[in-house]
């Protein structure tokens, strides 16, 4: 089997998405790539993200292909988590309080910092609506992160998430009683609670 018939099968296991980085770590060369898409096998949607023709572009794929470090978070980890149905009009992405913003901010992403063990704190895989595991913050987490007053999330979206998240199977009190503890929200977390539970 040649590399790009090596590429395109690694594309199509991976819902329609190949990256530089993926083709790389199989030893395939980024020649193969340039080949690719010159000759139409392939199309570029952003820098380092390619796709299969007629594929629906995955910006939450392309984002985090761009910015590794970035990690989606509040609304936009709210969406992923199936916790609200409001689609994120701007994509908001956590990075460590090193990482220089410049380039996300110029791109429109709302972006926001921490420093460690807060940054990692709840990193979770989670899948985009296009079937893409994507880095975001796990639904205890950003339950959290929207009581926090400096994140202001509207009260309705809090709300619906909560209502959500008390419905859901999936739930773990003890995960978000402990993230509410780290991230000084217990108060807070208890009103809602209480009142749904």
């Amino acid at each position: 089997m040649n590399h790009s018939q090596q590429i395109l099968n690694l594309a199509q296991q991976n819902n329609g998405i190949i990256t530089t980085e993926m083709v790389v770590a199989a030893g395939i060369s980024r020649g193969s790539l340039k080949h690719l898409v010159d000759s139409g096998g392939l199309e570029r949607a952003s820098r380092g993200v390619y796709t299969l023709p007629g594929i629906w572009e995955d910006e939450f794929v392309n984002l985090q292909s761009r910015y590794k470090r970035g990690v989606f978070s509040l609304n936009t980890a709210l969406f992923l988590c199936d916790l609200t149905d409001r689609t994120p009009e701007k994509y908001h992405m956590t990075f460590p309080n090193t990482y220089n913003l410049s380039g996300p901010k110029a791109e429109g992403i709302l972006c926001c910092s921490a420093k460690e063990p807060f940054y990692s704190l709840g990193i979770d895989k989670l899948m985009t609506p296009g079937g893409n595991a994507v880095r975001a913050y796990s639904a205890e987490r950003t339950l959290c992160d929207i009581l926090r007053t400096k994140n202001r999330t509207d009260v309705q979206i809090v709300s619906e998430a909560f209502k959500r998240y008390v419905a859901d199977k999936k739930k773990n009190i003890p995960k978000l009683s402990e993230y509410a503890r780290v991230l000084k929200v217990e108060e807070k977390l208890r009103s809602y609670l209480e009142v749904l539970l």
